[in-house]
């Protein structure tokens, strides 16, 4: 019986890392793609600029996610954590690509809407701001999840009931009705 515990635990794990890779094989596809349809240099750049937009204007943890998730199931690393390290690398990223390689943005349409944000401050920095606080709420949320599923912090949750969750959730869709209104003032339909 201990054995069939064990192989549960090590299948999870498993799990996550066949779909991480899958991830990672999507974006050196996506690499692979725009190298071809330029060269390595503006394929590389462009695909790291492409992350970078999901990082910072996008208002859930997908980009960051692609770390975040694996990193806290296999190491243990809280998600809040490596996101920490994600926006900050992405931020890294697109200093240094504003400085010295501008050029790039101009490769695709995710880039181009990436630079309009990035050179605008107002009313486009708001966007990568209401982005932050969608990301790092669902981070928090996850983190939060994951230390119930692992009987931590369980007492939190038996005294508080759904207070908490309910709150997170009201600030959510007030992050997501701000970003869909800026999201619209560039000129961007969404249909949901």
């Amino acid at each position: 019986m201990m054995i069939v515990s064990d192989k549960k635990e090590i299948l999870p794990k498993k799990q996550v890392m066949n779909k991480f890779l899958l991830l990672c094989l999507l974006l050196v596809s996506y690499f692979l793609y725009l190298s071809y349809q330029y060269d390595v240099m503006t394929g590389g750049v462009a695909s790291l600029l492409t992350w970078t937009f999901f990082v910072l204007c996008t208002p859930i943890a997908d980009a960051g996610f692609l770390l975040d998730f694996p990193l806290r199931l296999i190491f243990g690393i809280r998600m809040l954590i490596s996101e920490l390290v994600v926006w900050a690398l992405a931020i890294f990223i697109n200093v240094v690509s504003l400085i010295y390689f501008s050029e790039y943005y101009e490769t695709t349409e995710l880039t181009r809407l990436l630079h309009a944000i990035l050179i605008m401050p107002y009313p486009y920095w708001s966007l990568i701001l209401l982005s932050g606080l969608g990301t790092f709420l669902s981070i928090r949320f996850a983190d939060e999840l994951m230390d119930v599923v692992h009987h931590r912090d369980r007492d939190f949750f038996l005294r508080h009931g759904y207070k908490h969750e309910i709150i997170i959730i009201m600030f959510f869709i007030l992050i997501f009705i701000g970003y869909y209104k800026l999201i619209g003032s560039l000129g961007i339909d969404i249909n949901l």
